[in-house]
């Protein structure tokens, strides 16, 4: 899900005396043209922007953090590297403007921020991301061009984390994070389909709508769909790795006779959603497996890591471009299924991930310039008797994939008070599990991989 700043927000840039600041667009780009990636980049050419130029961190509502002195303050990471802070609205264009200004509420006597090394992303400092982009794209860069400033923590900060330490010395490993991020997880409230009307350039694309049923459009499901547990068991899986969102697709047959949609296998994308360089070559690995394999592609799944498991107006459109070109040119019909899978949403009932089948409905004719209508599928779930040697290959790449990721999930910490990380997946995913019981075995020693993983 991407965020989008507000039309005429408020822009702090006062960053503080101390702390660097920001290139510009312009800066920057001239910086990586005159050096590439064989130079060293300077501390301050390692951006914001940089890190999500190349997929180190994505654009999120409520995924930048500062705690300080006992005070919380959430922000959101903009497409464009800026931070909006979600109490005010205000825009902030670095880590060390916005960390200087709500310090400086909290101790009017602050002269910096220290902003990349009090800046959380996801619950990690963001001087970790700077420090992670340093080893893989240079390697050989002294390490004390990330170390210079940003290790520096203040001293208050220090105490309070003492005092914290002292205080939960008794409670559970990692819970105190968890419930953090918890509370700070931006509340997105659905909106219905009939409040929308034509489409809005300043309506935000992240915006959710509820689902109607056929029924209410005075439709029938013109199609019948049948889902194989063990996609629903690598979907699954695939959403709980990493905090950000993922994207895969569902392979299967399409029976014109008797209009059912069969999805017979998940194809995890092992790529960032900001890497456009590799998505092809993923996408036609992803080709030549349903080629092999005799299969159609029949649809895609797509997470939702803390949210409701509904459509964004994004995805709406999203669904609907890949409903048109999965019918193609003959104008022949052939349906296309959307899944949303939510894993650690907190409004989901116990550890199950909510698994969201949609499609969506053409507006009406006399209204083009409408959204397109999200409804929910009715899907029957067929359960397998085993385990597939393909499935249980996905999840092992997947692992390798995601290993060394600064956004993969820490399964050793608490999902809710007496519920592990670990916990969290397990439950979810025996809500898919095979009829023969074996599968137990052989997912053991997937979850030992991702135990090892920290």
């Amino acid at each position: 899900m991407r965020s989008e700043p507000p039309s005429s927000p408020q822009v702090v840039e006062d960053g503080g005396e101390e702390d660097e600041e920001e290139l510009s667009g312009g800066e920057e780009a001239d910086l990586r043209s005159s050096s590439g990636r064989g130079s060293l980049l300077t501390r301050r050419g390692i951006t914001l922007r940089v890190l999500l130029k190349d997929g180190l961190v994505e654009p999120g509502d409520g995924v930048l953090a500062i705690h300080y002195l006992g005070k919380n303050f959430v922000g959101d990471l903009l497409t464009d590297g800026k931070i909006r802070w979600v109490e005010t609205g205000q825009i902030f264009n670095s880590p060390s403007a916005w960390a200087t200004h709500c310090k400086r509420l909290v101790n009017p006597a602050k002269k910096s921020g220290c902003g990349w090394a009090s800046v959380r992303y996801r619950g990690q400092k963001l001087v970790q991301y700077k420090t992670t982009w340093l080893h893989k794209y240079q390697p050989s860069a002294d390490m004390s061009l990330v170390s210079e400033e940003d290790d520096d923590e203040d001293e208050e900060e220090g105490k309070a984390a003492v005092q914290a330490d002292d205080k939960n010395k008794n409670t559970k490993p990692g819970l105190h994070d968890v419930m953090v991020s918890r509370r700070t997880d931006r509340e997105r409230i659905p909106v219905r389909y009939c409040t929308l009307g034509t489409r809005d350039a300043a309506r935000d694309p992240h915006t959710l709508v509820e689902l109607s049923a056929f029924s209410a459009i005075n439709r029938f499901q013109p199609f019948n769909v049948a889902v194989s547990s063990n996609v629903l068991l690598l979907m699954d899986f695939h959403c709980h790795l990493t905090t950000s969102e993922v994207v895969g697709y569902l392979g299967g047959r399409w029976d014109t006779n008797t209009q059912l949609l069969t999805v017979l296998r998940a194809f995890p994308c092992r790529t960032r959603l900001a890497d456009r360089d590799s998505a092809s070559a993923v996408e036609e690995e992803i080709c030549q497996n349903l080629f092999m394999r005799g299969l159609s592609l029949v649809g895609w799944y797509h997470s939702h890591p803390r949210g409701p498991a509904l459509p964004s107006l994004q995805d709406i459109d999203s669904q609907m471009d890949h409903q048109l070109r999965l019918q193609g040119s003959n104008n022949g019909f052939q349906p296309c299924l959307g899944i949303i899978c939510g894993p650690y949403y907190h409004g989901n009932q116990g550890v199950a991930s909510t698994i969201t089948p949609f499609w969506v409905v053409p507006p009406p004719e006399q209204r083009p310039n409408d959204y397109g209508i999200p409804v929910a599928v009715e899907v029957t779930y067929v359960q397998d008797n085993f385990l597939t040697s393909d499935v249980l290959n996905e999840m092992m790449l997947l692992v390798d994939y995601y290993r060394a990721a600064p956004d993969l999930v820490q399964f050793n910490q608490y999902w809710c008070p007496d519920t592990t990380m670990m916990d969290k997946i397990k439950g979810s995913l025996s809500c898919h599990a095979p009829k023969d019981q074996a599968y137990s075995q052989i997912l053991e020693h997937v979850y030992s991989q991702l135990g090892s993983m920290h």
